[in-house]
């Protein structure tokens, strides 16, 4: 049973695990109030990168234009760094993936874009395709 509370490969069980730090912090109290864990789609931007150096380099962007500030990225300028840093085709379309339903992404990937608050912006994690940014801008059931 403990794996389950670990955030491990169990599918539907995660969002009871994730309460106890699986959101790295941002968990506001209850899961009706941001929907983190619940809901069933994402609408959200990335940046990926093959190498860490890279991704960090972006992510130094971020922080130095709104991040270090306490500043939410604007879709826009998340836009205009996934152009410039991101090595997946969605980079020419600014990092947009559009909306995904839970399941359809890899591992580390979904757990990340699920459990980021709106407008926030992911510390860069690492995934079986390489480094990755995201800017979560929606969800719904």
């Amino acid at each position: 049973m403990g794996k389950d509370a670990k955030g491990g490969k169990g599918k539907g069980k995660q969002a009871s695990g994730s309460e106890d730090g699986g959101a790295k912090g941002k968990s506001k109290g209850g899961k009706a109030a941001d929907g983190l864990g619940t809901c069933t789609y994402v609408k959200a931007r990335h940046i990926l990168c093959e190498k860490q150096g890279k991704i960090n380099e972006a992510y130094k962007k971020l922080q130095d234009g709104w991040l270090s500030n306490g500043d939410k990225v604007p879709p826009a300028e998340f836009a205009k760094i996934a152009v410039e840093y991101s090595e997946c085709p969605s980079g020419k379309k600014g990092g947009d993936l559009g909306w995904f339903p839970r399941g359809k992404m890899a591992g580390p990937f979904q757990e990340v874009a699920f459990n980021t608050v709106v407008g926030a912006t992911s510390p860069p994690f690492k995934s079986t395709h390489g480094y990755h940014i995201i800017l979560a801008e929606g969800r719904k059931n």
